[in-house]
């Protein structure tokens, strides 16, 4: 009998952590599981784009639309990290913040 008590305290304890984190933020964990994958995918089809220099992008996600910040040598390198941030799965829109320098 402790030992269902004891179980029933944490299953408790976890669903109130899990529930305070919402309240928080306004996202579920779910939701910022899938932000979290969304900006990794995206940094690493940046990252694997030959002939531009788009490692050094900023990616941030949240519910599903990415932003990019940071400077870019041409236009021509901001347009192309937008189109490969929209080939990622998840994403809704895309905020192109960058800047040309």
């Amino acid at each position: 009998m402790r030992k269902i008590i004891n179980l029933l305290f944490v299953a408790f304890a976890l669903a109130g952590l899990l529930n305070g984190c919402q309240a928080m933020t306004g996202d579920t964990a779910g939701e910022l599981i899938d932000d979290t994958v969304i900006t990794t995918n995206v940094k690493a089809k940046l990252a694997a784009e030959k002939g531009a220099t788009l490692m050094r992008v900023e990616v941030d996600t949240n519910r599903g639309v990415v932003q990019l910040s940071g400077t870019v040598s041409s236009a021509g390198d901001r347009a192309m990290a937008e189109r490969v941030a929209r080939t990622v799965g998840g994403v809704k829109s895309v905020r192109n913040n960058l800047q040309v320098r």
